[in-house]
């Protein structure tokens, strides 16, 4: 072969190879945006306790700021919200997916979840739900990206289980992450508006492994609204997401077994 043609070669070489990496980069940075799984508490308990409709209101807000990437947070890869409650113990929830929110400003957002989640529920049964987040992210071969748990709730399970006194820690003993554990390598729980007290119950009292799980009590969350400045649009609330990166969003470590 001669010089010119063994130029020629290698610099055909050079340009396929910068086209394919060009073409591979934004599957990998896309592969890598995670997948957002959003539980709405829908009992009674939680409408009680008096944080529902603040806690629907910063919902509207915090998807709106993910789904549009203000602030520095995240845009998630995939994004489903689903009812946690039920009129009886395994009862399966739709899960409303991304195009339901895409496009939407932060007042139709909160009418949405307001009109799609109303705090009719007699129960709260976590186990139903986890089983399916994990059983929608295998079916969408979502397993591969990080995945976040976000569950909008006072913690408090409220199914009947024989033997065991409601409110004990036994009872949070039987909340089952099992079908969350080993579905993603970075797989994230964060719960929001539970009391202190219901917070050291998930931290201490739900068995886990490799399920990295982030609380912000009910007192936290209340705050998120003095983050919001009068006039200006939502690109511009900067302390409101910071707020949010800095109290919900935070980065959790996996925890040494």
């Amino acid at each position: 072969m001669s010089r010119r043609a063994c130029s020629l070669t290698v610099a055909l070489f050079a340009v396929t190879l910068l086209a394919t990496t060009a073409m591979a980069q934004p599957a990998a940075h896309y592969a890598s945006r995670e997948t957002l799984f959003v539980g709405v508490d829908t009992s009674g308990s939680f409408t009680q306790s008096g944080d529902y409709g603040n806690a629907i209101s910063f919902l509207a807000y915090y998807l709106y700021g993910h789904l549009n990437g203000l602030g520095g947070l995240s845009q998630p890869r995939e994004l489903f919200v689903a009812a946690i409650g039920g009129k009886e113990a395994s009862e399966p929830k739709a899960f409303h997916p991304m195009l339901d929110f895409t496009g939407k400003d932060i007042a139709q957002i909160e009418a949405d979840l307001k009109g799609w989640f109303p705090s009719t529920d007699t129960l709260t049964d976590f186990n139903v739900f986890f089983a399916q987040v994990a059983r929608i992210a295998k079916e969408r071969n979502l397993v591969l990206s990080p995945i976040t748990v976000l569950l909008v709730t006072d913690g408090v399970p409220d199914v009947p289980i024989r033997n065991v006194k409601p409110g004990s820690r036994e009872m949070y003993g039987k909340i089952d992450l099992g079908p969350l554990e080993f579905l993603s390598r970075n797989l994230t729980l964060r719960l929001t508006y539970p009391s202190p007290k219901v917070a050291e119950q998930w931290r201490k009292g739900v068995p886990r492994q490799r399920v990295r799980l982030w609380t912000a009590e009910a007192e936290v969350m209340k705050g998120w609204r003095n983050q919001l400045t009068s006039g200006l649009e939502p690109a511009d609330q900067t302390r409101l997401w910071k707020w949010v990166r800095e109290n919900v969003d935070f980065r959790v470590r996996l925890r040494a077994l």
